[in-house]
């Protein structure tokens, strides 16, 4: 399965924040966002933080130094001047960034048994204390701002790769472990639906600049033609996906792209990701652990491939990037389940408005797949410096996925 990159919707509320003008805002809300990547562990043992189960995976304790490593070497090291907390952290935590040096191998991480967990929290405590301390005494200079919103929305990323990294970790283990143990809320399956847009010229993404709180992916504001078209009113469901394997989608060539097809007969693809038979119906792992299928529920972890191969098995395709954005644009106001639930999974869809005509699932719960390419904007420009591998250089061989 290829790697993707996702872009948030462009100016969505409840997806970013405005960074405030007031000093001790700005700490209090840099201290909220880093505490809660910690509390994200709490459930988890120092064993649970070290292993690696995949080379696409990283350990929970990497997840934790590399977002401390950001903030230390964006702003702590280049706009403040100080020193490091430990110099071999620099080729420790390092991701990709290439101009910053050499940098431990990713399939490698879990390799990692030294620093011990309560040493990168100890890095944590320090570059937070100095990191905050300079933040309450106005000392971070306005040029490094961009670089910290950066660092906020990227310790954010981070707190969903931590989780979904650890739930693959955990669905390894014979032990039938779990994240929590909530129970799936039983509700009655919603029919799908369909809203439709009108075509014409749409403004799609932002300028950069004019607000902070924007990746530089997003940028710069340009104008794409779109077709009328329709957009289903909520995510496809594990139901919905089910239907699709019953009707044999995963031996039928027809539904498949030739390299979608090539990847299901060579690693033998016959169903989504966690999910497993048992006792003669389906069964998923999540963060709850191993329970039965929730049909009501999105399906997730499927590939490009699979979303593809089950839009066309449905008679409808996957829409562009330009049509989600300019349907998120539309409707600002759909909201589904986000972090800050503390679900820790896709949530259900509520019954259709047979009169508001609006889609019901647009942002949270999911990432949804697009056909398009991720590739530059017209007029794309990397940021300077070290920053400006952030997203550019990624920009082949992916597709876009988007609202999650």
């Amino acid at each position: 399965m290829s790697t993707i990159e996702g872009r948030p919707p462009a100016n969505a509320p409840g997806t970013t924040s405005e960074t405030p003008s007031d000093p001790g805002a700005l700490a209090d809300r840099y201290a909220a966002t880093r505490g809660l990547s910690l509390d994200l562990t709490a459930p988890l043992t120092d064993e649970d933080c070290c292993v690696q189960s995949q080379p696409c995976c990283s350990p929970t304790k990497w997840h934790l130094g590399h977002t401390t490593w950001f903030f230390e070497r964006f702003i702590l090291l280049d706009a403040l001047g100080q020193r490091p907390h430990d110099e071999r952290y620099e080729f420790l935590f390092n991701s990709y960034y290439n101009a910053l040096g050499e940098r431990q191998p990713r399939a490698c991480r879990g390799l990692l048994t030294r620093p011990s967990r309560s040493e990168v929290v100890e890095f944590r405590e320090s570059v937070d204390e100095r990191l905050t301390a300079a933040l309450r005494r106005g000392d971070v200079p306005e040029s490094a701002m961009p670089a910290l919103e950066l660092g906020l929305n990227h310790e954010q990323q981070h707190q969903e790769l931590l989780l979904m990294d650890i739930k693959h970790l955990l669905s390894c283990s014979p032990l039938d472990l779990a994240y929590c143990r909530d129970e799936p809320e039983a509700r009655p399956a919603t029919r799908l639906g369909w809203v439709g847009f009108e075509g014409g010229l749409r403004s799609i993404g932002t300028t950069f600049g004019h607000d902070p709180t924007i990746y530089d992916n997003e940028c710069p504001v340009h104008r794409v033609y779109l077709e009328p078209f329709e957009i289903a009113d909520r995510l496809i469901t594990n139901g919905d996906y089910a239907d699709f394997i019953a009707d044999g989608g995963y031996e039928r060539p027809e539904f498949w792209l030739d390299m979608g097809w090539t990847h299901v007969q060579q690693h033998g693809w016959t169903k989504p990701a966690y999910w497993c038979e048992a006792d003669g119906r389906w069964h998923e792992f999540s963060l709850r652990g191993r329970h039965p299928l929730c049909d009501t529920e999105p399906v997730c972890h499927v590939s490009y491939f699979e979303a593809d191969a089950y839009a066309r098995w449905a008679g409808a395709r996957l829409p562009t990037e330009f049509e989600l954005e300019a349907a998120q644009l539309e409707h600002p106001q759909t909201r589904g389940t986000m972090l800050e639930d503390r679900r820790f999974h896709p949530g259900h869809v509520g019954e259709p408005d047979e009169h508001s005509g609006r889609p019901r699932q647009l942002v949270g719960d999911c990432w949804e797949w697009t056909s398009s390419s991720y590739g530059p904007y017209p007029g794309f420009a990397c940021p300077k410096g070290a920053v400006g591998e952030y997203n550019g250089k990624f920009m082949c061989n992916q597709y876009v996925l988007r609202g999650g």
